[in-house]
């Protein structure tokens, strides 16, 4: 994930603005008490995916892969009033602390929580969205996609983080992963109903706009 060197790193997320408080003990929560908190948006990710919610004022937000919450609190700070925001995660284990900390952002009467297989969950869940994180298991990205375009208005966005896999899509390798992230990206290419860039930030966001 270094793709840009830590200096630059740091310089960027001084002059951005600073996590509150909230999302900070988050951080530093998950970072203490949950495996692989590298999983986790953080601060520089998290404005972006504020930012981007903010501009699009979305009424409905759709995420799949949950974690321990911090990017559905950055996204949800830019619902509609009125707007919700679903989650999906297969690990209930980190229930409590979303909950916990949703509370304490003052956004959890604007979050749905789902467990369960996102495969099985999405179909189940009524759209449309206007906007959609993919941060789950890369290997059903492709999936995901198929799974959701329908259900995302014209003009909506889907945010697809980790699409660059620390560079190994660059890689000729068999990991599954890595295979299923190159198709998706492909697929997103080739497809003529979106738009799309892939942003080189953290581990690669792949922003994508429904045309048709």
């Amino acid at each position: 994930m270094d793709f840009v060197s830590k200096k630059i790193q740091d310089y960027c997320e001084n002059l951005s603005t600073p996590e509150d408080e909230v999302l900070n003990e988050l951080n530093r929560e998950t970072y203490l008490n949950v495996l692989t908190p590298r999983m986790l948006s953080g601060h520089l990710q998290g404005n972006i995916l504020s930012l981007l919610s903010k501009m699009i004022r979305p009424k409905h937000i759709l995420e799949i892969g949950t974690y321990t919450g911090y990017s559905a609190i950055c996204m949800a700070r830019g619902l509609q009033a009125g707007g919700k925001l679903t989650t999906i995660d297969v690990n209930e284990e980190l229930q409590d602390i979303c909950n916990k900390y949703f509370a304490k952002a003052g956004v959890e009467e604007h979050i749905e929580q789902v467990i369960g297989e996102a495969s099985e969950e999405i179909p189940k869940i009524e759209g449309p969205f206007d906007l959609v994180f993919m941060d789950a298991d890369k290997v059903n990205y492709p999936l995901y996609f198929d799974q959701v375009i329908d259900k995302i208005s014209i003009g909506g966005f889907i945010l697809a983080d980790n699409v660059l896999w620390s560079g190994k899509v660059l890689e000729n390798t068999d990991d599954k992963q890595t295979q299923a992230l190159i198709e998706f990206n492909l697929k997103v290419l080739k497809s003529d109903r979106v738009e799309n860039v892939v942003l080189p930030v953290r581990d690669g966001i792949n922003v994508i706009r429904k045309v048709k």
